[in-house]
Formats: C-alpha cells, sequence, structure tokens
C-alpha cells in the first residue's frame, strides 16, 4: 500500500458514512480488517475496496452475528499488520494455501505436524484436535519456537491456522525460507467453520474472537464466554483490559 495514512483516513469517513463499526489495520504490506454493520452497508464498503488499485482480489469472509460485535470503527496505521519480530518478512509464500477439504485430511495424516499459529490463551480456550501448542505470549515469540523445532520437522508437513489467516501468510513465508514443507488453512479457523457444518468434529472448544463476542463456537454462535473467564493470569491483565474496553456498555 503505497500511503497507508491517506488509505486510512479515506477508510474512516468511509466508515463513518455507512455507520459501520470494526478494527482495521493499515500498513505498506496490506491491511486487515474485521468489519460489521448492516449487510447493504458492508457489501457497499466491500465493492468499493476491491473496485481500488490493488485490491481486486481482496479475500473477504462473512459471519452473520446476533448482535453488534464493535461499538466503534478504529482504524490504525501500523508498520507490520501483526509483529513478527523478524525484519525483511512479507506475506509472499507460494502454494501454502490448503482448503478446508485438504485440511481435513491433513488432520488425520500421520506425517503432518498440525501447528497453532496463535497465541497460548487462544489455544487454551479452543484448538483443532491434535494441534500443538507453541506456548508462545506473543506472536513475535514464535520464530524461536519454531527455529527449535525445524530440524525434527524437515520430511514432515507443516500445517498451520491461525483465526482468519493473517498471522499464518507471514510465518509461512518465513518458514518456507527455513526450508520447511508448509501448509495454511486458507482463510483460517473461522472459514473452516463456515465450510463445514461438522467443523464440531475437528475443533475441541471455543474460538477466541477479537470483539465483543469473546468467543464462538464451532457453529460460528456466540458462546457467552465472558474476558474474565479467558484472561485468568495475572499477566493477561493488559489483554483483559482491551477486551472489555471493545464494550465499554457491558452489553
Amino acid at each position: 500500500m503505497a500511503d497507508p495514512a491517506a488509505f486510512a483516513d479515506w477508510l474512516r469517513g468511509r466508515g463513518a458514512a455507512l455507520a459501520l463499526g470494526g478494527v482495521v489495520l493499515v500498513a505498506e504490506e496490506g491491511l486487515s480488517a474485521a468489519i460489521a454493520g448492516e449487510a447493504a452497508a458492508v457489501l457497499a464498503l466491500e465493492a468499493e475496496l476491491q473496485a481500488l488499485p490493488g485490491l481486486a482480489d481482496l479475500p473477504l469472509k462473512h459471519n452473520a452475528c446476533e448482535r453488534r460485535p464493535f461499538s466503534r470503527f478504529k482504524v490504525s496505521v501500523k508498520r507490520e499488520i501483526v509483529a513478527f519480530g523478524v525484519p525483511g518478512v512479507k506475506g509472499d509464500a507460494t502454494d501454502t494455501h490448503v482448503s478446508p477439504e485438504r485440511w481435513r485430511e491433513l488432520l488425520d495424516d500421520p506425517d503432518t505436524v498440525v501447528l497453532d499459529n496463535r497465541n497460548s490463551f487462544e489455544f487454551r480456550l479452543g484448538h483443532f484436535r491434535g494441534a500443538v501448542d507453541p506456548g508462545v505470549a506473543h506472536f513475535r515469540d514464535f520464530p524461536a519456537y519454531v527455529e527449535a523445532h525445524r530440524d525434527a520437522w524437515q520430511g514432515k508437513t507443516v500445517a498451520m491456522y491461525c483465526t482468519g489467516g493473517i498471522r499464518c501468510e507471514k510465518t509461512a513465508a518465513w518458514m518456507q525460507a527455513q526450508g520447511l514443507k508448509v501448509a495454511q488453512l486458507d482463510g483460517g479457523i473461522l472459514n473452516y467453520f463456515a465450510r463445514f457444518d461438522d467443523a464440531a468434529a475437528d475443533w475441541q472448544g471455543e474460538c477466541y474472537v477479537f470483539d465483543k463476542r469473546i468467543a464462538i463456537d464451532a457453529a460460528s454462535r456466540e458462546t457467552g464466554t465472558t474476558a474474565e473467564q479467558v484472561f485468568t493470569d495475572p499477566a493477561d491483565a493488559l489483554r483483559l483490559a482491551r477486551a472489555k474496553r471493545l464494550d465499554p456498555s457491558g452489553a
């Protein structure tokens, strides 16, 4: 993205005009967005975004909500969409995306390591069956875990997943450069839930989402789990405060 600040200003204006809520991160490497509102307004913004240079193939995922998941529309300009901690890494991995159908096959493949590309608090709440928890508190800690296990993973497929696919985009490119065979779940957990009515057969627990809902089940339904139930470790006090700010009304 040539001018992230100018794009962010434009997007804030469109969000206000369309009465949208959401969280959008913008950087030179691209954007990540979770946007909610009336269906017609969301579709209108999607059409405007895909009409912009370089965004014609912007991947989109839809999920119906019982209540508005965001209280405001926040657009932030970042140096990186997600802080990976390795300079120069771009989300440009080749031939790593796999469909939900192929992912289901990989879950039963003995030559596959299923790796959760999220933070440990997310893994504890829920994960794919057979998945490995890297035990990281922050995404920037992930490279050290991979480097410690790289030799043991040679000759295997490392199948990674995250909530919506953004974190895996960056990780997959870097892991390919480390000589690993990588597969990433296209569209992440949310896409898997949307694809299969029986996704619960492969998913254990709930999935943390970064909005008022806090957590959803494998049928994409809000579970009623609270931020206080997720963030029980005193070390997660900042995350708890951020989660509570998503819903200042408590409704």
